[in-house]
């Protein structure tokens, strides 16, 4: 009787093709899982848009940036950030149909109060982004030492504070007028921007944008003993910790202190203050105050993109 076999040659010829047939699918596979993750990053910014919309509609002006009061018990004596505390991704719960979410929470009372500890865990799948690898539902909120104050739902997402960080000050200069005179983009502490605002262009003015890998962001807000730092910082060797209001805001430069720096999507820079994203390729999705959302390379034109991210500063830059 005749037997029937493979070869050891022809066995192994055999592997060799599938070891190829593999390493040309595992790239594609890859590409197309970035691909919908992507799309669907996109499609959390157009939410987040039309979210903005609706809340301009009901109350007449896009949510601030975050709600502080400035003097009182709970206050920062340094940066004047004090309670409730609450973010602009908090205040567009009820209108990105969170409204069994927002109707948990006492938004009377601070946002690290206890009455609002399970509320604010929650995640919000509309503020995560599926390709990033920070992608737990919740952060740890803390000091710049590392002492844990909260933990708070995340976000990839952050508003645009305009070119300078009005953070970036202390008191007694760090006050409400002053967040307002420096801030040239539509979120900020206590900001109360309205359509008409925009003198730029809501087509032409950066309102939400993703920030990933390098530093946690979260939905809920800002707290006044806060810090936002790098997940890794010997990772990220060029930023180090911010203060609290790095949390949900950003800003793309140039700041005072900084004259002519300034950093487009993922920058390699990789400040907690700006936006980053996990794409490969280089740049992140942005939202613009229209709705409109598109990818900004990091080859960007710096001082385009400092023109796109101030609301009133008659600097308004052609095509990019």
């Amino acid at each position: 009787m005749k037997r029937t076999a493979f070869s050891l040659v022809e066995l192994l010829v055999v592997i060799a093709i599938m070891g190829m047939l593999m390493s040309l699918l595992v790239p594609a596979a890859q590409k197309i899982r970035e691909a919908a993750a992507r799309l669907e990053s996109a499609n959390n910014l157009k939410q987040i848009g039309l979210a903005m919309h609706s809340h301009h509609d009901a109350v007449r002006r896009f949510p601030a940036g975050y709600l502080s009061t400035s003097t009182g018990a709970g206050v920062n004596a340094t940066t004047l950030d004090g309670p409730p505390g609450w973010g602009w991704g908090a205040q567009l719960l009820r209108y990105l149909e969170q409204s069994a979410l927002a109707d948990s929470i006492n938004f009377q009372l601070p946002a690290w109060d206890s009455a609002n500890v399970a509320a604010v865990r929650t995640p919000v799948k509309v503020f995560l982004n599926p390709g990033a690898p920070n992608a737990g539902g919740t952060m740890q909120v803390t000091t710049e030492a590392g002492n844990v104050l909260a933990e708070w739902g995340r976000s990839h997402y952050v508003a645009n504070v305009g070119q300078d960080e009005p953070w970036g000050y202390d008191a007694p200069q760090n006050t409400d007028a002053h967040w307002k005179k420096v801030a040239s983009g539509p979120f900020f502490r206590n900001s109360k921007t309205r359509s008409r605002d925009v003198s730029d262009g809501l087509s032409n003015t950066v309102f939400v944008g993703e920030h990933t890998t390098v530093s946690d962001k979260t939905w809920v807000g800002v707290h006044p003993q806060s810090s936002g730092c790098p997940i890794d910082r010997t990772r990220y060797p060029f930023t180090e910790c911010d203060r609290g209001a790095t949390l949900v805001l950003c800003h793309s430069g140039p700041a005072a202190d900084e004259p002519g720096i300034a950093h487009s999507p993922s920058f390699p820079t990789c400040h907690v203050c700006q936006m980053y994203s996990p794409w490969a390729g280089g740049g992140g999705l942005v939202l613009f105050g229209d709705g409109h959302v598109t990818f900004v390379p990091t080859s960007i034109n710096l001082d385009t993109w400092a023109a796109l991210s101030s609301m009133n500063l008659g600097d308004v830059p052609g095509e990019f």
